[in-house]
Formats: structure tokens, sequence, C-alpha cells
């Protein structure tokens, strides 16, 4: 009997023992087990739950719906910001305005990778460079502004103006390539210290390259470009036999988890969401109106009593008066100011209203079409692909192929560079049975074709070979033709039709927030401007933004049954 006891307690550990065993077998292997096949899969898999880190001068806003547009008396009559309810994802924003220090690294690169001497590079630097002459008045001295205000260290930290849109655009662009190229080398993919000291205009790197095609970053240099990760290339195994083997690389890939999305500028909806900050106020709550400006109150002076009476933002009092009496002033800046001069707002944004006016990426139409998109409204998408050649291969933009815009006043604008990618429409292999979009060019979306009576006649011809339509399209601006020819001069086509009807046209941009110039209306986040996107001015600035992926939110969220 005690013998059969000590048999059974022997079996009932046994068994405890094997189960154990087989779940901590389990347990351990599991996070290299597919969920679906239940296969090792050796690490083949990406980093799971990797949070993405904010990019460099970012924060974190949290997505959420808020009412877009305002709900106060319209009295400058544009009739443009009727009040809708929009959705936003989580995304990251620039802390502050871009400033002439931010923006003079940018320059300098582009000079020391794209020498200004060089023929084929003659255009990139000048294209680039800031408008300084915006600053000059007919009947004002601004000189000190024009010769001092991008270069001056004393204007370092204040924002840059004379950008146009499409600088904006190709400073984020740079910006991207850069963070990410930093991003590359710190974990072991790329050569210490190769983005300052091996680039040159034949080995640019490009984030979309690298991903599509690593051995074409830096021009192919396998010396630069590593596998592996951190350390580098490994080191090569021997096996039984005596035959030795590579270690099986692999280069950082968008599993990887390293590389962020594209700094861009923010849409006009991402930028009103981000300057209200509903979420610090609920008294202003969301679902009953817009707040007046991106403080609590409906007023410009703090009623802190550590600062009371204060101005909350850098913009004009009245006529005149850009700044207050000398030595008690209102604001503390006649002309822009340094960023960070004026409390942050509850996503810890700076200067969302003064200081400068700033760019986003919509095309400007008078309204905001609701009905066809409620969720991360975005006015402008262009679709492409990469360009494949004829062998097959993506195609990589060399020296001899960039593009360039030529721009209203003859300047031309780099808007591709050597090591990148080129690309071209979508076509019909992409949108074929596609039922959420039909085409590459999508500006004019309801409100270009028929159905949505851009043509004042309904029904009618929409060939652009009937002249006789040609003045009823409801968007119908001037089209001017600036170009240069080959000596380089520019050769200006003036559109003189006086059956024109308005300047808004697809090249018409959103800019948003009030500055120095602005009366204080302009503060009110819903409120809406347009300018043409290759032009720019002494009070319009820009910041960048960044897509969140993943969770809308690091919150941990308590699962109810």
């Amino acid at each position: 009997m005690k013998a059969k006891r000590i048999m059974g307690m022997q079996l009932l550990l046994s068994i405890i023992l094997i189960v154990g065993f087989s779940s901590c077998s389990k347990k351990s292997s599991s996070k290299n087990t597919s969920r679906a096949t239940g296969w090792n899969m050796d690490g083949k898999k990406g980093s799971s739950n990797k949070k993405q880190q904010a990019g460099p001068g970012l924060v974190f806003v949290e997505g959420g719906t808020f009412t877009m547009g305002k709900v106060q008396d319209d009295v400058m009559h544009d009739w443009n910001n009727t009040p809708t309810q929009q959705h936003v994802q989580s995304f990251y924003m620039d802390e502050t305005e871009v400033t002439n220090s931010m923006y003079l690294d940018y320059l300098e690169w582009l000079k020391n990778v794209y020498p200004p001497t060089e023929e084929n590079y003659k255009y990139i630097y000048e294209g680039a460079s800031p408008d300084t002459l915006v600053w000059r008045n007919r009947l004002g001295y601004n000189e000190t502004m024009t010769n001092n205000y991008l270069r001056h260290p004393s204007y370092a930290e204040y924002p840059v103006v004379g950008v146009n849109w499409i600088q904006a655009v190709e400073f984020s662009n740079w910006r991207t390539q850069r963070v990410n190229e930093a991003l590359l080398e710190k974990n072991g993919y790329l050569k210490k210290d190769a983005k300052t000291q091996d680039v040159t205009a034949d080995s640019n790197f490009d984030t979309e390259t690298y991903l599509t095609s690593p051995t074409s970053s830096y021009g192919g240099n396998e010396e630069i470009v590593l596998k592996g990760g951190k350390g580098g290339k490994k080191a090569p195994k021997a096996k039984k036999d005596g035959t030795v083997v590579e270690a099986k690389n692999v280069y950082a890939q968008r599993s990887s988890g390293i590389l962020l999305p594209e700094y861009r500028l923010p849409t006009e909806a991402e930028w009103e969401y981000a300057a209200a900050a509903a979420v610090g106020q609920r008294e202003y709550n969301i679902y009953k109106g817009q707040k007046k400006y991106p403080w609590s109150g409906a007023y410009t002076r703090s009623s802190k009593r550590a600062n009371k009476g204060d101005q909350l933002a850098n913009f004009k009092q009245g006529n005149g008066d850009y700044g207050g009496i000398a030595g008690w002033s209102d604001d503390g800046a006649d002309i822009t100011n340094e960023v960070k001069k004026y409390p942050a707002n509850d996503f810890g944004l700076y200067d969302m209203a003064g200081n400068v006016a700033e760019w986003v990426q919509d095309v400007y139409r008078p309204i905001i079409d609701n009905e066809a998109n409620d969720f991360n409204y975005f006015r402008g998408n262009l679709y492409t692909k990469n360009k494949i050649g004829a062998d097959g291969k993506i195609e990589i933009v060399t020296k001899d192929n960039m593009q360039f815009k030529t721009l209203s006043n003859g300047k031309k604008v780099a808007t591709s560079f050597p090591g990148q990618i080129a690309q071209v429409p979508v076509d019909e292999n992409e949108t074929y049975l596609r039922t959420n979009f039909d085409k590459s060019n999508n500006i004019n979306y309801r409100d270009g074709d028929k159905q949505s009576t851009r043509y004042y006649d309904f029904g009618e011809s929409e060939s652009s070979d009937d002249k006789a339509n040609a003045d009823k399209i409801m968007y119908n601006s001037p089209k001017h033709n600036v170009t240069t020819d080959s000596l380089g001069r520019m050769v200006r086509k003036y559109d003189n039709s006086n059956k024109r009807t308005t300047l808004i046209n697809d090249e018409s941009r959103v800019y948003k927030g009030g500055s120095w110039r602005d009366r204080a209306y302009w503060l009110d986040p819903a409120q809406r401007r347009y300018f043409p996107q290759d032009m720019a001015t002494d009070y319009i600035g820009f910041r960048c933004a960044m897509s969140r992926v993943g969770p809308k939110a690091d919150k941990k969220r308590s699962v109810r049954n």
C-alpha cells in the first residue's frame, strides 16, 4: 500500500514537471512563433509593440473630434468657415515655428552638398533661400530687417519668413531624410559620421530609396550602408567541413520600427485642432462650439495674478500700434518675436496665435466638404508611384534629371534631388475597380466635375478644347505662364483676359493663424485665408507635423468583461 502511494506521488510530480516545462517552453518561444501558423519565425517578424518616438522638435497631439470652423459672426463676410464636425487622428507637431537657425542649417547643407558654383546645381541654393526683400515697403524704412533678419544671431530663434509654400514643403522633406539618416547611423545601419563626411550630390540619402533598394543609397557604397544593425556587418561563420559562409544579414526595414514617418506641413484640420487645444478647457466643450483663442477666455490679456494684463500673443493692437508704448510694452515685440516668448497652449505648442501666420498643406476652397469626408480632412492629394525603367528597376534621380519648378517671379526651386526615386502619377493599373479614388490628381474632387456643377450650364462639355465653356468654370482664375529660356532670362506671358472671375486656383494654399501684422480678429484658430503657393511674405512662416503610427495614445485602458 505504501509502495503504491509513493508511486502515485512520483507520477503526479512527473506530470506537474512535464506540464510546467511545456508551459514554460510555450511561453519562452511564443515571441518568435507565428500566431497564424505556429511556425517559429526565428526573428523574421518585426519588433512587436514598438512605440513611435517623437521626432526632434515635435510634441504629441492626441487626436479626437472637434468643431472645425466658426460659430461667431463672420464680420469679414468671407463665408469660408462654416462649422463642421471633423475628426483627426493623433499626430505630432513642431513645438514652435521653424526658426531662422533651423532654416540656415538646411541652407548650409544644400550649399555643401550642391555647390552653387557647379552648373547642375546653380539653382538649388538660390531656389531654397528665403526672399529677404519681403521686408521692403514703399513708404517704410525696413532695410535693417532686409539685411539682418535671416542671418544675424540676434534673430536666430525668430520664426523664418519670406518662405513660400513650395520651399516649406522641400524643407520638410530634407528634414525627414536627415532625421532618418541619423537614426540609421545610431542603430548601426550606416557607417559612423557618414551623414557629414561621406555625403555628396551623387551619394545622397533618401528614406524611400533606402527602404525600396538599400544598395542604391549613397550611390551604392556598401562601405557606408551596413547590414545587421548594431555593430554593422556580422562576422562570417565556418561550417564543420571547413567552408566559410557569411552570416545572414539584413538592412533596416519599415518593420524594424526604426525609421520615422515623413515630416510634412500639417493639414488645415490638424492645425486648427492643435491650435484650439480644446482638450484643456472642458468649459469650451467641442460639441457646443469653438474656442475664440488657443487659450481659455475671450480676451487677449492674461488674467492670472502673476502676469495679469500681459498680452498672450504678438499681434497688431491698432493703427500704428505694433507693440505698445516704449518702456511698457503691450506684447514685447514690434515685428516678429523670439519663439517661446508667450505661453504655450494646452498641447504644449507655442505661438499658435500671433507672431507669424503659418502655411498648411491644403489647397484653398471656400467650403470644407464634410459630406464627402469628415475624417482627416484634406484637399490636395496627388497620388504618385515609383517610376520603373525599361530594365524593370526603379529609376533613381541623378544630377542630370532633377526636377525644378519655375515660380511666378522666375525663380527656380528644386523639387527632386539625386538619390530619390523618380515619381510618376498613378494610372488605371492602380485605380481600376477602386471605389475610394479613380485618378492621381484629386485637388478638384467634387468641384471640378459635372456632378458638382463646376460649369454654370450643367451638362455641357468639359473638354479643355471647348473654348465656349472655358469662361464658365467656377474657379476661373488667370493663367499666367512664366518660364526661363536657355540663357536663364525670364519669359513672361500674362493672362490679360477680362473674363476672369477669381484668384482662387489649384495653387492657392491655405494659411492659418494671425501674425504680428494682424489684428486680434485673425488670432481665432478657425479663421482661414489663402495665398499663392509660390509667393512669400514677411508675416507667413510654417511649422512641421508628423503622422502618428500605432495607437491613438499610450493610455492604458481597462478591459471590461
